[in-house]
């Protein structure tokens, strides 16, 4: 028997001792090596709007000036397709807050097959309610639902806390990663957490939104009354940088 990268060649034995003096026949079966890497380009992708935007600004501040802070917006197209980098999405879940006049926006990630959960704003402080937890639930549930078939969990925030104490999204990622999950964390880096960070870079993947910021932002037109000043259209995503930069992990 041969093995040579996954064909395995079998003579098959003679039928009769008077066949002994024949060549045997060769017969060839391909096999397919079980690797799961097929299945390890599903991607999952958990999404902390509130985060990424907020940060956002005040890239757009050091970016663009002052005024850019009420004009950036997120390019959400850009943005998904960064995050799926042209690979299978087996499960997607984004949460914000539900400003009427945004609901137009969130029918975009909708219409991309993206789950979109908006949550109240809380009446005391104004903040989102619930929304680590519902991506926390979204994150444990793909990774029990999926138990000894992982896949890649792409996380889009900063946010680490909780880590010290077992919660916390950086502390779920683990979990996932513990049970072979490939991990790509998206964040801005002024505002990720430095523990997470660096547990992504030691252990999966950490993608700068920096680095495209051109992409997955744009400006609006000011609103009336504030100074005057031109918009800015995103510019189409490159993914071969977002490649370039695994490889550079990979090395």
């Amino acid at each position: 028997m041969v093995i040579d990268f996954g064909i395995v060649v079998f003579p098959t034995l003679p039928a009769t001792i008077a066949d002994r003096d024949e060549t045997p026949e060769i017969v060839t079966f391909i096999i397919q090596p079980v690797t799961g890497e097929r299945e390890m380009e599903r991607v999952f992708i958990y999404w902390d709007n509130s985060n990424i935007f907020i940060s956002a600004q005040q890239v757009a501040i050091e970016r663009e000036g002052e005024t850019a802070r009420y004009r950036a917006r997120i390019h959400f197209r850009n943005l998904l397709q960064l995050a799926h980098g042209g690979r299978d999405i087996e499960h997607a879940i984004a949460v914000g807050s539900i400003p009427p006049e945004l609901r137009h926006v969130w029918n975009v990630l909708a219409n991309e097959g993206v789950t979109v959960q908006l949550l109240e704003r809380g009446a005391m402080q104004g903040g989102e309610q619930g929304v680590d937890q519902t991506l926390q639930t979204a994150m444990l549930r793909d990774a029990f639902d999926h138990n000894g078939d992982p896949g890649i969990a792409v996380m889009l925030t900063g946010d680490g806390a909780g880590f010290a104490d077992g919660v916390g999204f950086h502390a779920d990622l683990e979990r996932m990663h513990r049970r072979g999950w490939r991990i790509e964390v998206l964040s801005w880096r002024h505002s990720c957490n430095p523990r997470m960070r660096e547990w992504a870079e030691e252990k999966g993947q950490f993608i700068a939104l920096d680095d495209f910021y051109d992409s997955v932002t744009f400006l609006e037109p000011p609103a009336p009354g504030r100074p005057m000043a031109e918009p800015r259209d995103p510019v189409p995503i490159d993914l071969t940088r977002r490649q370039g930069l695994a490889n550079d992990n990979l090395g």
